[in-house]
């Protein structure tokens, strides 16, 4: 049973568990979408939230709170002037996980982690799919 647990220790200790929070939160604002496991989004995402609330009000106090959690100025920058601005009108859930299926080798449920308002590079990639299929062509068209 689950009662009187207040978060999922990921069978890690604390600093491990402590630097895995930090290194994903920073690679989820980098990026705005990574692929993880389910039990590890579910955590990472509490640890996220919090952080974009707290910036959602740029104060020195808030600075201070969230660059002592994630250790990376560029990523701090980065959550105060361009996520919590996006997020500005939104009460909380800012992240959303998109289920994957299973991995193949010990069948923990993968998920998609991301900011809600993450938006798809369509037109990036359909040019990506377009100069590569101009390139097969010219390459069949000199043998």
């Amino acid at each position: 049973m689950k009662h009187r647990r207040g978060f999922n220790p990921l069978e890690r200790m604390a600093a491990h568990r402590k630097a895995l929070h930090r290194n994903m939160v920073t690679s989820l604002f980098k990026q705005e979408r990574i692929r993880t496991t389910k039990a590890k989004a579910l955590e990472i995402r509490r640890t996220a939230e919090k952080m974009i609330s707290r910036a959602k009000e740029d104060t020195v106090h808030n600075r201070r709170i969230v660059s002592s959690r994630l250790f990376d100025e560029g990523i701090v920058a980065k959550l105060f002037t361009n996520i919590a601005p996006r997020m500005k009108e939104r009460k909380g859930g800012y992240t959303r996980i998109l289920k994957l299926g299973e991995r193949r080798g010990d069948a923990a449920e993968v998920v998609i982690l991301e900011l809600v308002d993450y938006k798809l590079d369509v037109e990036d990639s359909k040019k990506k799919a377009k100069k590569k299929e101009d390139k097969t062509k010219s390459e069949d068209k000199g043998k």
